[in-house]
């Protein structure tokens, strides 16, 4: 019985780890197909090629965005963080704040910005995390030559970068980290 049990523990427990939720894997699934076919344009170079300031994008902007912010501002970025559907003000979560500290990113003095709060700059070049938020970015009539998917830069790439909201610290941690590393290969192209 442990073995057939194993059979499928490993694999959900890989699933949780890796990509949050089982919707969070197909969502991953549909996302590298959807790119592949309608927004393989978007990884043929930064958009703008030389920004001026980095402005990451999430929903909530109080896990996956604020750390993408402060991690490129560490990296002396240029950068704001917001969020497509949240309270300006809000703090990072908990869960952010700890997994933060793991990568010596610090979350405490983060406070959240709604996109109704942003005023796009001409040389801003926005990272959003999961496709859908292109759509949404458009929709407010921000210029299509600006949005970038933060997740092409990551290593390994990974164009859906599910929301950790409310999941394990585990997946928490494997998504800051594919989000530390897309900040770090774009801080290179700088130099």
């Amino acid at each position: 019985m442990h073995f057939l049990s194993s059979i499928f523990i490993r694999p959900v427990q890989s699933i949780s780890i890796n990509f949050g939720t089982f919707r969070g894997f197909i969502r991953f699934v549909l996302a590298e197909i959807d790119y592949m076919f309608r927004f393989k344009s978007y990884d043929s170079e930064l958009r703008p090629s030389s920004p001026r300031r980095y402005v990451f994008v999430c929903l909530g902007n109080i896990n996956r965005s604020a750390f993408a912010d402060v991690v490129a501002q560490s990296k002396g970025l240029n950068s704001i963080s917001i969020g497509l559907s949240t309270t300006t003000g809000a703090p990072a979560t908990e869960t952010a704040i700890e997994v933060g500290d793991q990568y010596g990113v610090n979350l405490r003095n983060h406070r959240a910005t709604n996109l109704t709060d942003y005023k796009y700059r001409e040389g801003d070049a926005l990272f959003v995390m999961e496709l859908r938020h292109i759509k949404r970015l458009l929709e407010s009539g921000l210029p299509r030559e600006s949005i970038n998917v933060l997740g092409q830069w990551a290593r390994p790439r990974r164009i859906h970068l599910h929301d950790p909201h409310t999941l394990s610290p585990d997946f928490h941690f494997t998504c800051m980290g594919l989000i530390f590393s897309a900040i770090v290969h774009i801080a290179s192209l700088r130099e």
